[in-house]
């Protein structure tokens, strides 16, 4: 986007007043030239003026480019004293005894910066849930390789070599076209997927030339009927796309599980209307059920029907696990007809969202460590978790994140939330309102352009390219060879002060097979025996 000249908003009255003293003293000045107050007055106003004209059009800051001058504050009080950098800069509260910086780990590899710290962990080691990974007294050499999964089993006839850290699910219309460029951008410069999200497969996306997975959700945006029903000639025409690598059914999110979505009316623009197949100025409403199936068979059948259309793309599905009975139907769905999702997604309720209602938010949904546990183990128990991939998401973030999803059975995670914070997000909360202040999540066009997006594309390749550094070393500091390799038994969780177990205890595996012999654990046999591959109702 072009630089636009100053504009009259509120974003800027800091900027227009002392503008507005700058005149004003510099007036008063020029006839009184002896009164050294109205100079020194009139020097700093100028001052300010010019500060704000530097903060306007550099690219390095966004909050700078939408609040010159006030914006300011913010880094003073970061640099002021590191409760108040915890406070401005440490994003959530996730859950650990002494939160981590981690969107300050985001931002100096995305800025290219030293990722070092004095004085040690900043956690509670003896604090229940800490949790860590063993290391080896034999170390491996760091790994140079890019570490990549090839995702697509025997169906598929145009497998896709993926980077084992993606960027995960968020779509245009949520975040603005200058995010979804930044973000296709560098993942084209680093070599891994972007995941379009269930707002459709849009002209940014395109832009940058990125590896494309297309989700599809229950609006089926982008591949619809005017009546809002899937339109398989759409998605055939969208899928064909060389870009598109593989193609993925939503089938639920994992911060609003079970409650679809809404794209406010106000978000609603022409370009994002064109792109979903939706009207201009109304709500875009995602349904909280698929109409194109209401069956496990019926679902595996549609699978197989999108990696039809998508000429043997890889395809699959995303989902947050809710009752486990009906992850079980699917899996009788699979074994009944002989059809297999090329990969399957867990997200997580930790995930994130631009606007979800507060119970959903906090209390609906498994954790993705629980889901990837339930998922994995299950494709264990009836033999075929060879041919299927999993991917896991929900607030991943770091190495030592992909490392604990790996342990637990991931073959490769996407990032949401960390690529976010690449592009500039600070975590104000105001996705929902359309003020985004850094041009992230808004599709305000004098907000978005605060996004530089070459600036900013450098800065999620520069994010992915670290974490996959940090997290060769992590896994040369465990003794293997590739994070594929890590199994329960290296992750560590602190129970009480004195008393500490591994991930294998907490997370038990079921052998190969095992659902189909009936030599499982009664918690698992009870959800397989309430599963039925023609219905996602329980068997009573």
């Amino acid at each position: 986007m072009k630089s636009m000249p100053l504009p009259l908003s509120p974003r800027f009255i800091t900027w227009t007043l002392a503008t507005f003293f700058a005149v004003l003293l510099g007036l008063a000045w020029a006839f009184d030239p002896k009164s050294w107050w109205i100079g020194i007055g009139f020097a700093i106003a100028l001052f300010l003026t010019l500060v704000g004209f530097f903060d306007y059009y550099q690219t390095r800051h966004a909050v700078l480019r939408n609040y010159p001058i006030a914006a300011h504050l913010r880094f003073i009080f970061e640099a002021i004293r590191p409760e108040m950098r915890q406070y401005f800069f440490e994003g959530e509260k996730d859950g650990t005894p002494f939160p981590r910086d981690r969107r300050a780990i985001v931002y100096q590899r995305a800025k290219s910066m030293l990722d070092v710290r004095p004085f040690g962990t900043n956690y509670e080691v003896y604090s229940e849930g800490y949790e860590w990974m063993t290391h080896s007294i034999s170390p491996t050499p760091v790994s140079k390789e890019p570490f990549r999964i090839t995702i697509g089993g025997p169906d598929c006839t145009q497998p896709y070599s993926a980077s084992i850290f993606n960027i995960s699910a968020m779509s245009f219309g949520a975040l603005s076209a200058n995010a979804i460029r930044a973000l296709n951008g560098g993942a084209k410069l680093g070599g891994f997927a972007h995941d379009t999200g269930e707002g459709g497969y849009s002209p940014y996306h395109r832009e940058g030339g990125g590896d494309i997975i297309w989700e599809i959700g229950s609006g089926y945006f982008g591949a619809r009927n005017a009546d809002g029903t899937f339109s398989a000639e759409k998605f055939a025409a969208g899928a064909a796309n060389p870009q598109v690598k593989m193609v993925e059914l939503k089938l639920s999110q994992g911060a609003k599980p079970g409650h679809g979505g809404v794209l406010p009316a106000p978000k609603v623009s022409e370009e994002i209307a064109l792109t979903r197949g939706v009207p201009v100025g109304a709500d875009c409403v995602s349904p909280s059920h698929h109409t194109a199936f209401s069956t496990p068979i019926e679902m595996m059948k549609f699978i197989a029907e999108m990696r039809r259309l998508s000429g043997g793309k890889p395809a699959g599905f995303k989902l947050c696990v809710g009752h486990e009975w009906e992850f079980m139907a699917i899996c009788k769905a699979m074994l009944e007809t002989g059809i297999y999702p090329d990969f399957i997604v867990v997200d997580g309720k930790e995930g994130g969202t631009g606007a979800a209602p507060m119970e959903f938010v906090d209390h609906i949904g498994k954790p993705m460590r629980q889901g990837l546990y339930i998922v994995h183990n299950a494709l264990v128990g009836i033999g075929v978790r060879d041919r299927i991939k999993i991917g896991a998401a929900g607030k991943i973030i770091t190495a030592f994140d992909i490392v604990r999803a790996m342990a637990l059975g991931a073959d490769w995670c996407n990032s949401a939330r960390g690529f976010m914070f690449a592009v500039g997000c600070i975590q104000s909360q105001h996705c929902h309102t359309d003020r985004c202040p850094t041009g992230v999540a808004t599709q305000d066009p004098t907000r978005q352009r605060a996004l530089d997006v070459p600036d900013k594309t450098q800065r999620v390749a520069n994010f992915h390219k670290a974490t996959l550094h940090e997290l060769a070393e992590l896994t040369a500091a465990a003794g293997l060879d590739h994070p594929n390799d890590f199994q329960p038994l290296h992750i560590w969780q602190r129970v009480a002060p004195g008393e500490t177990i591994t991930f294998a205890e907490i997370f038990p595996a079921i052998a190969k097979g095992s659902l189909l012999s009936g030599t499982v654990p009664p918690r698992w046999a009870q959800a397989w025996a309430m599963a039925d591959a023609h219905s996602f109702r329980a068997v009573t």
